[in-house]
């Protein structure tokens, strides 16, 4: 799609057959990248077998770059499926967040903070 931002990409950092990670270019922290598939297709529930184990492989490729260039303390993993979960790019992608002790007051709850109301239990 020639307007697709993922199509057109060129900041490939790691990239197999099926997919390929690129940094984010409005990280929400040092090192924040995105999985993507190679084939337009709009949410992860669309993949193939073959494309989500392509984009895992990336995402393990991913980790273990993040970890030795960045030393995060942990991580979180986020996939928007729809308008509805948040998806602006529709074109699915895999958040990979690094995550750094002391970077919000309070991290329990993590992905459930997509509700904020839902975050803290």
């Amino acid at each position: 799609m020639s307007d697709c931002p993922f199509c057109n990409s060129t900041n490939l950092i790691i990239e197999n057959h099926l997919a390929f990670a690129q940094y984010d270019l409005y990280p929400v922290s040092p090192g924040h990248m995105l999985i993507i598939t190679k084939r337009h297709v709009a949410d992860f529930f669309a993949t193939t077998p073959e494309e989500r184990q392509a984009l895992n492989d990336i995402l393990e490729e991913a980790k273990y770059l993040l970890d030795r260039d960045f030393g995060p303390d942990g991580y979180n993993v986020g996939i928007n499926c729809g308008e509805a979960a948040g998806q602006t790019i529709m074109h699915v992608h895999i958040h990979l967040i690094p995550r750094y002790k002391g970077d919000i007051d309070n991290p329990r709850g993590g992905v459930r903070g997509v509700i904020p109301d839902k975050r803290i239990y």
